[in-house]
Protein backbone atom coordinates (compact mmCIF):
# COMPACT_ATOMS: atom_id res chain seq x y z
CA UNK A 1 0.00 0.00 0.00
CA UNK A 2 1.46 3.60 -0.83
CA UNK A 3 2.45 5.99 1.60
CA UNK A 4 -0.70 8.85 1.49
CA UNK A 5 0.31 12.07 -0.09
CA UNK A 6 -0.80 16.07 -0.62
CA UNK A 7 -2.31 16.92 2.92
CA UNK A 8 -3.11 12.99 3.98
CA UNK A 9 0.57 12.79 4.17
CA UNK A 10 1.36 15.51 5.75
CA UNK A 11 -1.19 15.17 8.78
CA UNK A 12 -0.23 11.38 8.64
CA UNK A 13 3.29 12.19 9.12
CA UNK A 14 2.66 14.58 12.31
CA UNK A 15 0.18 12.56 14.34
CA UNK A 16 1.32 9.15 12.99
CA UNK A 17 -1.90 8.11 12.19
CA UNK A 18 -0.34 5.12 9.87
CA UNK A 19 1.66 3.78 12.65
CA UNK A 20 -1.66 4.16 15.11
CA UNK A 21 -3.44 2.06 13.09
CA UNK A 22 -6.13 5.46 12.05
CA UNK A 23 -6.94 7.73 9.35
CA UNK A 24 -7.53 11.08 8.64
CA UNK A 25 -11.25 10.42 7.88
CA UNK A 26 -11.53 8.08 11.01
CA UNK A 27 -10.10 10.68 12.81
CA UNK A 28 -12.33 13.49 11.78
CA UNK A 29 -15.50 11.28 12.32
CA UNK A 30 -14.20 10.93 15.79
CA UNK A 31 -12.88 14.59 16.78
CA UNK A 32 -16.84 15.72 15.20
CA UNK A 33 -18.15 12.59 17.66
CA UNK A 34 -16.49 14.17 21.08
CA UNK A 35 -17.94 17.24 20.19
CA UNK A 36 -21.46 16.41 19.59
CA UNK A 37 -21.29 14.34 22.87
CA UNK A 38 -19.70 17.56 25.02
CA UNK A 39 -20.84 20.41 23.23
CA UNK A 40 -24.19 20.94 25.75
CA UNK A 41 -21.08 22.97 27.80
CA UNK A 42 -21.44 25.72 25.73
CA UNK A 43 -24.60 26.39 26.62
CA UNK A 44 -24.85 24.66 30.58
CA UNK A 45 -21.67 26.46 31.40
CA UNK A 46 -23.03 30.50 30.64
CA UNK A 47 -26.30 29.03 32.10
CA UNK A 48 -24.78 28.03 35.48
CA UNK A 49 -21.93 31.31 35.24
CA UNK A 50 -24.24 34.06 34.10
CA UNK A 51 -27.53 33.10 36.79
CA UNK A 52 -28.24 36.62 37.66
CA UNK A 53 -26.27 38.08 35.15
CA UNK A 54 -28.31 37.51 31.77
CA UNK A 55 -26.80 40.27 29.58
CA UNK A 56 -23.14 38.40 30.73
CA UNK A 57 -24.03 34.99 29.06
CA UNK A 58 -23.33 36.01 25.38
CA UNK A 59 -19.87 36.68 26.52
CA UNK A 60 -19.95 33.76 28.69
CA UNK A 61 -20.75 31.60 25.88
CA UNK A 62 -17.66 32.95 23.86
CA UNK A 63 -15.37 32.52 26.38
CA UNK A 64 -16.49 28.99 26.95
CA UNK A 65 -16.58 28.14 23.17
CA UNK A 66 -13.00 30.29 23.40
CA UNK A 67 -10.86 28.23 25.87
CA UNK A 68 -12.29 24.79 24.74
CA UNK A 69 -10.96 25.71 21.14
CA UNK A 70 -7.72 26.98 21.86
CA UNK A 71 -6.88 24.31 24.68
CA UNK A 72 -8.36 21.16 22.68
CA UNK A 73 -6.25 22.19 19.36
CA UNK A 74 -3.07 22.44 21.94
CA UNK A 75 -3.81 19.33 23.24
CA UNK A 76 -3.84 17.75 20.40
CA UNK A 77 -0.85 19.24 19.06
CA UNK A 78 1.39 19.12 21.96
CA UNK A 79 0.26 16.09 23.10
CA UNK A 80 -0.89 13.64 20.40
CA UNK A 81 -3.55 12.33 21.92
CA UNK A 82 -7.48 12.19 21.19
CA UNK A 83 -8.57 14.71 24.32
CA UNK A 84 -10.79 17.21 24.77
CA UNK A 85 -11.01 20.37 27.32
CA UNK A 86 -13.73 22.57 28.08
CA UNK A 87 -14.89 24.18 31.25
CA UNK A 88 -15.05 21.74 34.03
CA UNK A 89 -18.63 20.89 35.62
CA UNK A 90 -18.63 21.07 38.95
CA UNK A 91 -16.26 24.04 39.37
CA UNK A 92 -18.51 26.46 37.66
CA UNK A 93 -20.98 25.87 40.09
CA UNK A 94 -18.60 26.61 42.69
CA UNK A 95 -17.88 29.86 40.95
CA UNK A 96 -21.64 30.84 40.57
CA UNK A 97 -23.08 29.74 43.82
CA UNK A 98 -20.20 29.08 46.20
CA UNK A 99 -17.51 31.70 45.70
CA UNK A 100 -20.37 34.25 44.46
CA UNK A 101 -23.42 33.14 45.92
CA UNK A 102 -21.96 31.81 49.05
CA UNK A 103 -18.54 34.12 49.72
CA UNK A 104 -19.87 37.19 47.92
CA UNK A 105 -16.99 37.68 45.76
CA UNK A 106 -17.19 39.43 42.50
CA UNK A 107 -17.05 37.78 39.57
CA UNK A 108 -13.51 39.14 38.74
CA UNK A 109 -12.53 38.09 42.20
CA UNK A 110 -13.88 34.29 41.68
CA UNK A 111 -12.08 33.85 38.40
CA UNK A 112 -9.11 35.11 40.26
CA UNK A 113 -9.59 31.96 42.28
CA UNK A 114 -9.57 29.84 39.29
CA UNK A 115 -6.59 31.54 37.49
CA UNK A 116 -4.78 31.38 41.29
CA UNK A 117 -5.78 27.37 41.16
CA UNK A 118 -4.92 26.35 37.82
CA UNK A 119 -1.15 28.44 38.30
CA UNK A 120 -0.77 26.28 41.35
CA UNK A 121 -1.65 23.30 39.58
CA UNK A 122 0.77 24.13 36.86
CA UNK A 123 3.58 24.93 39.24
CA UNK A 124 3.78 21.15 40.89
CA UNK A 125 3.38 20.06 37.09
CA UNK A 126 6.32 21.68 36.46
CA UNK A 127 8.16 20.82 39.97
CA UNK A 128 7.18 17.26 39.39
CA UNK A 129 4.79 17.45 42.73
CA UNK A 130 1.44 17.01 41.41
CA UNK A 131 2.40 13.27 41.44
CA UNK A 132 2.79 13.30 45.12
CA UNK A 133 -0.35 14.96 46.29
CA UNK A 134 -1.98 12.31 43.61
CA UNK A 135 -0.45 9.75 45.99
CA UNK A 136 -1.00 11.37 49.28
CA UNK A 137 -4.63 11.91 49.29
CA UNK A 138 -6.25 8.33 49.87
CA UNK A 139 -7.78 6.47 46.56
CA UNK A 140 -11.53 6.77 48.99
CA UNK A 141 -11.12 10.56 49.26
CA UNK A 142 -10.98 10.88 45.58
CA UNK A 143 -13.39 8.92 44.94
CA UNK A 144 -15.81 10.36 47.13
CA UNK A 145 -14.66 14.15 45.79
CA UNK A 146 -15.93 13.06 42.72
CA UNK A 147 -19.17 11.82 43.77
CA UNK A 148 -19.79 14.68 45.82
CA UNK A 149 -19.26 17.06 43.14
CA UNK A 150 -21.83 15.09 41.43
CA UNK A 151 -24.42 15.18 44.03
CA UNK A 152 -24.01 19.02 44.10
CA UNK A 153 -24.49 19.25 40.38
CA UNK A 154 -27.78 17.33 41.06
CA UNK A 155 -28.91 19.90 43.88
CA UNK A 156 -28.44 22.43 41.52
CA UNK A 157 -29.90 21.38 38.66
CA UNK A 158 -33.44 20.44 40.75
CA UNK A 159 -32.99 23.80 42.55
CA UNK A 160 -32.26 25.76 39.31
CA UNK A 161 -35.50 24.12 37.40
CA UNK A 162 -37.54 24.60 40.05
CA UNK A 163 -38.31 21.41 41.06
CA UNK A 164 -37.27 22.12 44.42
CA UNK A 165 -37.02 25.04 46.55
CA UNK A 166 -36.81 26.66 50.00
CA UNK A 167 -40.16 27.24 51.71
CA UNK A 168 -40.63 30.36 52.98
CA UNK A 169 -41.33 28.93 56.47
CA UNK A 170 -41.75 25.77 58.45
CA UNK A 171 -40.21 22.91 59.76
CA UNK A 172 -38.61 21.37 56.54
CA UNK A 173 -35.57 22.89 54.66
CA UNK A 174 -36.37 22.17 51.12
CA UNK A 175 -40.15 22.09 49.43
CA UNK A 176 -41.23 20.31 46.57
CA UNK A 177 -41.81 22.89 43.53
CA UNK A 178 -41.87 26.58 44.35
CA UNK A 179 -44.86 25.98 46.39
CA UNK A 180 -44.87 22.61 47.63
CA UNK A 181 -46.48 21.42 44.68
CA UNK A 182 -45.88 20.65 40.71
CA UNK A 183 -48.88 22.53 39.59
CA UNK A 184 -49.69 25.19 41.08
CA UNK A 185 -49.89 28.74 39.98
CA UNK A 186 -46.94 29.87 41.21
CA UNK A 187 -45.19 26.51 39.19
CA UNK A 188 -46.78 26.86 35.72
CA UNK A 189 -45.29 24.18 33.29
CA UNK A 190 -42.38 24.38 34.47
CA UNK A 191 -41.71 21.01 36.38
CA UNK A 192 -43.37 19.48 34.24
CA UNK A 193 -40.84 20.86 31.24
CA UNK A 194 -37.84 19.50 33.51
CA UNK A 195 -39.46 15.92 34.32
CA UNK A 196 -39.89 15.41 30.60
CA UNK A 197 -36.61 16.96 29.67
CA UNK A 198 -35.01 14.58 32.41
CA UNK A 199 -37.02 11.19 31.22
CA UNK A 200 -36.65 11.70 27.52
CA UNK A 201 -32.05 12.55 28.15
CA UNK A 202 -31.84 9.53 30.29
CA UNK A 203 -33.79 7.90 27.42
CA UNK A 204 -31.40 9.22 25.22
CA UNK A 205 -27.94 8.05 27.55
CA UNK A 206 -29.33 4.50 28.12
CA UNK A 207 -29.69 4.63 24.15
CA UNK A 208 -26.01 5.49 23.70
CA UNK A 209 -27.20 8.12 21.65
CA UNK A 210 -24.46 10.57 20.61
CA UNK A 211 -25.01 14.05 21.76
CA UNK A 212 -27.89 13.06 24.53
CA UNK A 213 -27.39 15.87 26.33
CA UNK A 214 -27.25 18.20 23.83
CA UNK A 215 -29.86 16.76 21.84
CA UNK A 216 -32.13 16.71 25.14
CA UNK A 217 -31.41 20.44 25.55
CA UNK A 218 -32.17 21.14 22.02
CA UNK A 219 -35.80 19.29 22.62
CA UNK A 220 -36.58 20.91 25.77
CA UNK A 221 -35.84 24.49 24.33
CA UNK A 222 -38.24 23.71 21.74
CA UNK A 223 -40.85 22.49 24.10
CA UNK A 224 -40.16 25.70 25.72
CA UNK A 225 -40.77 27.18 22.87
CA UNK A 226 -44.17 25.29 22.38
CA UNK A 227 -45.55 25.77 25.80
CA UNK A 228 -44.97 29.74 25.33
CA UNK A 229 -46.93 29.57 22.60
CA UNK A 230 -50.03 27.41 23.82
CA UNK A 231 -50.19 28.89 27.69
CA UNK A 232 -48.25 32.69 27.20
CA UNK A 233 -47.08 33.71 30.17
CA UNK A 234 -48.97 31.18 32.31
CA UNK A 235 -46.52 28.79 31.11
CA UNK A 236 -44.24 30.80 33.82
CA UNK A 237 -40.63 30.80 31.97
CA UNK A 238 -37.99 32.69 32.10
CA UNK A 239 -37.87 35.71 29.56
CA UNK A 240 -36.15 34.82 26.13
CA UNK A 241 -36.56 31.04 26.76
CA UNK A 242 -37.66 28.64 23.87
CA UNK A 243 -37.87 31.79 21.98
CA UNK A 244 -35.63 32.65 18.67
CA UNK A 245 -33.49 35.21 18.71
CA UNK A 246 -33.45 37.77 15.66
CA UNK A 247 -30.24 36.06 14.17
CA UNK A 248 -28.79 32.82 15.25
CA UNK A 249 -24.99 33.88 14.59
CA UNK A 250 -23.48 37.29 16.12
CA UNK A 251 -19.67 38.45 16.20
CA UNK A 252 -17.88 37.01 19.07
CA UNK A 253 -18.59 38.58 22.27
CA UNK A 254 -15.39 39.16 24.02
CA UNK A 255 -16.32 40.92 27.38
CA UNK A 256 -15.33 38.68 29.55
CA UNK A 257 -12.06 37.87 28.68
CA UNK A 258 -9.48 39.40 30.89
CA UNK A 259 -12.08 39.93 33.48
CA UNK A 260 -10.29 38.20 36.60
CA UNK A 261 -8.89 39.82 40.04
CA UNK A 262 -6.13 38.33 42.63
CA UNK A 263 -7.94 40.91 45.44
CA UNK A 264 -10.24 38.37 46.65
CA UNK A 265 -6.82 37.66 48.98
CA UNK A 266 -7.96 41.00 50.90
CA UNK A 267 -11.63 40.15 50.49
CA UNK A 268 -11.40 36.53 51.93
CA UNK A 269 -8.52 36.91 54.34
CA UNK A 270 -5.35 34.76 53.16
CA UNK A 271 -5.55 31.73 55.30
CA UNK A 272 -9.53 31.44 53.70
CA UNK A 273 -8.16 32.44 50.15
CA UNK A 274 -5.57 29.78 50.33
CA UNK A 275 -7.79 27.00 51.74
CA UNK A 276 -10.30 28.21 49.14
CA UNK A 277 -7.64 27.88 46.35
CA UNK A 278 -6.32 24.45 47.81
CA UNK A 279 -9.63 23.03 47.60
CA UNK A 280 -10.57 23.88 44.01
CA UNK A 281 -7.54 22.71 43.49
CA UNK A 282 -8.17 19.21 45.09
CA UNK A 283 -11.51 19.48 43.29
CA UNK A 284 -9.60 20.25 39.96
CA UNK A 285 -6.53 17.94 40.54
CA UNK A 286 -7.73 13.81 40.35
CA UNK A 287 -10.27 14.16 37.46
CA UNK A 288 -7.45 14.52 34.99
CA UNK A 289 -5.40 11.17 35.57
CA UNK A 290 -8.45 9.33 35.40
CA UNK A 291 -9.95 10.62 32.44
CA UNK A 292 -6.64 10.30 30.16
CA UNK A 293 -6.74 6.45 31.68
CA UNK A 294 -10.03 5.97 30.76
CA UNK A 295 -10.14 7.30 27.63
CA UNK A 296 -6.60 5.56 27.14
CA UNK A 297 -7.91 1.80 27.54
CA UNK A 298 -10.50 2.64 25.04
CA UNK A 299 -8.33 4.64 22.61
CA UNK A 300 -5.42 1.86 23.42
CA UNK A 301 -2.45 4.14 23.95
CA UNK A 302 -1.54 2.87 27.12
CA UNK A 303 1.36 0.39 27.96
CA UNK A 304 1.42 -2.88 29.51
CA UNK A 305 1.79 -1.15 32.69
CA UNK A 306 -1.38 1.29 32.08
CA UNK A 307 0.48 4.63 31.83
CA UNK A 308 0.33 6.98 28.91
CA UNK A 309 2.40 8.51 26.57
CA UNK A 310 3.98 12.33 27.72
CA UNK A 311 2.41 12.41 30.84
CA UNK A 312 4.48 16.18 31.60
CA UNK A 313 2.89 17.23 28.57
CA UNK A 314 -0.73 16.28 29.26
CA UNK A 315 -1.41 17.27 32.64
CA UNK A 316 0.85 20.67 31.92
CA UNK A 317 -1.41 21.46 28.96
CA UNK A 318 -4.62 20.79 31.28
CA UNK A 319 -3.21 22.75 34.23
CA UNK A 320 -3.17 26.13 31.56
CA UNK A 321 -6.51 25.34 30.48
CA UNK A 322 -7.33 26.29 34.38
CA UNK A 323 -5.61 29.19 34.03
CA UNK A 324 -6.77 30.51 30.70
CA UNK A 325 -10.62 29.25 31.78
CA UNK A 326 -10.26 31.98 34.53
CA UNK A 327 -8.51 34.35 32.70
CA UNK A 328 -10.98 34.53 29.70
CA UNK A 329 -14.10 33.88 32.56
CA UNK A 330 -15.60 30.34 31.59
CA UNK A 331 -14.03 28.96 34.55
CA UNK A 332 -11.82 26.23 35.14
CA UNK A 333 -11.17 24.30 32.01
CA UNK A 334 -10.64 20.39 32.23
CA UNK A 335 -9.69 16.94 29.86
CA UNK A 336 -13.43 15.66 29.79
CA UNK A 337 -14.39 12.45 29.93
CA UNK A 338 -16.55 12.06 27.08
CA UNK A 339 -13.41 12.45 24.81
CA UNK A 340 -13.84 8.28 25.40
CA UNK A 341 -16.66 8.83 22.87
CA UNK A 342 -14.40 9.77 20.09
CA UNK A 343 -11.92 7.25 20.82
CA UNK A 344 -14.57 4.68 20.97
CA UNK A 345 -15.60 5.82 16.89
CA UNK A 346 -11.81 5.88 16.06
CA UNK A 347 -10.00 8.34 17.70
CA UNK A 348 -6.50 7.63 18.14
CA UNK A 349 -4.57 10.70 17.60
CA UNK A 350 -4.59 14.56 18.43
CA UNK A 351 -5.65 14.96 15.11
CA UNK A 352 -9.17 14.31 16.21
CA UNK A 353 -8.92 16.79 19.17
CA UNK A 354 -7.64 19.28 16.69
CA UNK A 355 -11.21 18.70 14.30
CA UNK A 356 -12.92 18.73 17.82
CA UNK A 357 -11.28 22.37 18.97
CA UNK A 358 -12.10 23.74 15.18
CA UNK A 359 -16.00 22.52 15.83
CA UNK A 360 -15.51 24.80 19.24
CA UNK A 361 -14.22 27.49 17.67
CA UNK A 362 -17.20 27.65 15.09
CA UNK A 363 -19.33 28.17 18.58
CA UNK A 364 -17.81 31.57 18.90
CA UNK A 365 -20.76 32.65 16.59
CA UNK A 366 -23.65 31.50 18.70
CA UNK A 367 -24.00 33.60 21.50
CA UNK A 368 -27.41 34.71 20.30
CA UNK A 369 -28.32 30.80 20.73
CA UNK A 370 -27.35 30.49 24.84
CA UNK A 371 -30.56 32.65 25.62
CA UNK A 372 -32.65 30.58 24.27
CA UNK A 373 -32.32 27.86 26.75
CA UNK A 374 -35.06 26.84 29.65
CA UNK A 375 -32.95 26.16 33.09
CA UNK A 376 -35.06 23.02 32.91
CA UNK A 377 -33.25 22.35 30.35
CA UNK A 378 -29.77 22.92 31.60
CA UNK A 379 -31.62 21.77 35.26
CA UNK A 380 -32.10 18.04 33.56
CA UNK A 381 -28.44 18.21 32.47
CA UNK A 382 -26.93 18.72 35.74
CA UNK A 383 -29.02 15.94 36.93
CA UNK A 384 -27.98 13.33 34.68
CA UNK A 385 -24.59 14.39 35.05
CA UNK A 386 -24.39 14.20 38.79
CA UNK A 387 -25.90 10.58 37.89
CA UNK A 388 -23.04 10.14 35.93
CA UNK A 389 -20.49 11.51 38.44
CA UNK A 390 -22.42 9.03 40.94
CA UNK A 391 -20.97 5.78 39.62
CA UNK A 392 -18.01 5.48 41.29
CA UNK A 393 -19.87 5.43 45.23
CA UNK A 394 -19.51 1.74 44.75
CA UNK A 395 -16.03 1.64 44.73
CA UNK A 396 -15.98 3.29 47.89
CA UNK A 397 -14.51 0.50 50.31
CA UNK A 398 -17.70 0.38 52.48
CA UNK A 399 -16.42 -2.33 54.36
CA UNK A 400 -13.22 -0.20 56.25
CA UNK A 401 -14.82 2.30 58.45
CA UNK A 402 -11.80 4.36 58.80
CA UNK A 403 -12.23 4.89 54.72
CA UNK A 404 -15.79 4.82 53.97
CA UNK A 405 -17.31 7.44 57.05
CA UNK A 406 -14.57 10.13 56.03
CA UNK A 407 -15.76 9.15 52.03
CA UNK A 408 -19.76 9.74 52.96
CA UNK A 409 -18.91 12.82 54.95
CA UNK A 410 -17.13 14.16 51.37
CA UNK A 411 -20.01 13.36 49.25
CA UNK A 412 -22.63 14.17 51.86
CA UNK A 413 -20.89 17.62 53.12
CA UNK A 414 -21.27 19.02 50.06
CA UNK A 415 -24.61 19.22 48.94
CA UNK A 416 -26.07 19.80 52.22
CA UNK A 417 -24.04 22.67 53.14
CA UNK A 418 -23.55 24.05 49.55
CA UNK A 419 -20.03 23.90 49.43
CA UNK A 420 -17.13 21.29 47.80
CA UNK A 421 -14.52 23.06 50.14
CA UNK A 422 -16.82 22.02 53.35
CA UNK A 423 -17.18 18.33 52.02
CA UNK A 424 -13.54 18.38 51.20
CA UNK A 425 -12.45 19.37 54.43
CA UNK A 426 -14.85 16.78 56.12
CA UNK A 427 -13.42 14.44 54.72
CA UNK A 428 -9.64 15.31 55.16
CA UNK A 429 -9.90 15.59 59.01
CA UNK A 430 -12.75 13.07 59.91
CA UNK A 431 -9.86 10.50 57.68
CA UNK A 432 -7.13 11.83 59.65
CA UNK A 433 -8.44 11.73 63.04
CA UNK A 434 -9.90 8.24 62.22
CA UNK A 435 -6.85 6.76 61.13
CA UNK A 436 -5.39 8.03 64.66
CA UNK A 437 -7.69 7.11 66.92
CA UNK A 438 -7.80 3.52 65.43
CA UNK A 439 -4.60 3.21 65.86
CA UNK A 440 -3.19 3.31 61.98
CA UNK A 441 -1.82 6.87 62.12
CA UNK A 442 0.91 5.27 60.16
CA UNK A 443 -1.00 5.25 57.07
CA UNK A 444 -1.81 8.35 56.70
CA UNK A 445 1.16 10.50 54.48
CA UNK A 446 2.63 13.55 55.94
CA UNK A 447 1.29 15.82 53.17
CA UNK A 448 -2.65 14.67 54.26
CA UNK A 449 -1.73 15.51 57.73
CA UNK A 450 -0.82 18.94 56.64
CA UNK A 451 -3.55 19.30 55.20
CA UNK A 452 -6.03 18.39 57.20
CA UNK A 453 -4.61 20.25 59.86
CA UNK A 454 -4.84 23.64 57.43
CA UNK A 455 -8.58 23.00 57.18
CA UNK A 456 -8.89 22.74 61.00
CA UNK A 457 -7.74 26.17 60.37
CA UNK A 458 -9.88 26.55 58.15
CA UNK A 459 -13.03 26.13 59.90
CA UNK A 460 -11.86 27.18 63.36
CA UNK A 461 -11.21 30.75 61.84
CA UNK A 462 -11.99 31.21 58.50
Amino acid sequence: MSAPTGLSGKLDAFFGLAARGTSVRTEIVAGATTFMTMAYILFVNPMILGGGRPGAIPGLLTSTALVAAVMTVAMGLLANLPLALASGMGLNAVVAFQLVGARGLSWPQAMGVIVAEGLLISLLVATGLRQAVVVAVPASQKKAIGVGIGLFLAIIGFVDAGFVSRPGGGPVPVQLGLDGTLHGPAQGATAWLFLGTLIFTAWLVLRNVKGALLIGIAVSTAAAGLLRALLGEAARLPPGAGQLPRSLLALPDFSQVGQFSFSFVGRMGLAAAGLTVFSLMLSDFFDTVGTVVAVGQEAKYLDAEGNYPRPGTVLMVDSLAAVAGGAAGASSATTYIESASGAAAGGRTGLASVVTGLLFAVGLFLSPLAGIVPPQATGAVLVLVGFLMMREVGALPWDDFTEAIPGFLTLAVMPFTYSITNGIGAGFLSYALLKLLTGRGREVRPLMYAASAAFLVYFLFA
